[in-house]
């Protein structure tokens, strides 16, 4: 876990029961050559249950690309690709992803702080989710 991700990453946790999905939300703007985008809302998730430690990030019109919760923290610092998706920073402040399908390619631009704050969030909850170390659960 990343610095900047373990530094908070109790923060809200209770506020979040144990093992329960994470669904964050966040305004991307779709990069194109018009002069103007508007911001589109996108529904980060994530579920403790699945062993594959994946995000989800819903889009309008049912859109979805599900990919490693990992290749989203090491994007947020360097450039980071896996399969269809790359993730790279943009400036101090801002992260791109970069979509490929068949029907071609999506560049999605995202202010970094919402992406952080997720990530936070699906920590706390595997924390909270974890056997304690001793054994006894009460």
């Amino acid at each position: 876990m990343s610095p900047a991700v373990e530094d908070h990453a109790e923060d809200h946790a209770e506020d979040r029961p144990a093992g329960r999905a994470v669904e964050d939300h966040a305004r991307a703007r779709v990069v194109t050559d018009a002069p103007l985008s508007n911001p589109v809302p996108v529904a980060l998730r994530y579920d403790p249950a699945d062993a594959s430690g994946t995000v989800c990030f819903a889009f309008p019109g049912g859109n979805e690309w599900n990919f490693p919760r990992s290749l989203l923290e090491s994007g947020l610092r360097a450039p980071a690709s896996r399969g269809d998706v790359s993730v790279w920073p943009c400036g101090r402040a801002q992260t791109v992803l970069e979509f490929h399908s068949p029907d071609g390619v999506a560049v999605v631009q995202f202010d970094s702080s919402p992406l952080v704050r997720f990530l936070r969030h699906t920590y706390a909850t595997d924390a909270r989710a974890a056997p304690s170390p001793t054994g006894s659960g009460r």
